[in-house]
């Protein structure tokens, strides 16, 4: 059986996933990059060492690899918008569906699946499975 991709198009996603906090965002990259840090922070995704300036933030959001409390807090906010956004490309779907694993502790797939925002289901069908058969992999190594 060849080895998923999975993982690599989560963690290439995670920059996309980071630009979309920062397309969204109704602030300045300097006040987003706080919003975000202090989001790890508080929601536990995450201890960041110093909270990053608006060009950190702007670079990780195009292309530079966030560290992942930075994908992770991104997801968390995006998830809860209004605006019910969703993934824009399969590598941004495979990081959403990477940080919502890593965000929760779910006992079953079909819990982690029930639990996706009504407006994710779709845009995750096909991410989500490859997240968790990635997450029960690692349980093995």
């Amino acid at each position: 059986m060849p080895e998923t991709p999975f993982y690599a198009k989560a963690m290439r996603g995670a920059s996309s996933l980071v630009g979309h906090w920062l397309l969204l965002g109704q602030a300045t990259p300097e006040r987003l990059a706080m919003i975000l840090a202090d989001t790890a922070r508080v929601a536990k995704l995450g201890e960041p060492e110093e909270t990053p300036n608006g060009a950190t933030l702007e670079a990780w959001g195009s292309g530079t690899q966030p560290p992942l409390w930075a994908a992770r807090a991104a997801s968390f906010l995006l998830m809860q918008m209004p605006a019910r956004p969703a993934p824009r490309d399969e590598m941004e779907a495979c990081a959403w569906a990477y940080c919502w694993l890593r965000n929760r502790d779910f006992d079953s797939f079909e819990d982690a699946e029930a639990a996706l925002p009504d407006h994710l289901r779709e845009a995750l069908v096909e991410a989500l499975p490859a997240a968790w058969a990635d997450r029960l992999s690692q349980r093995l190594i």
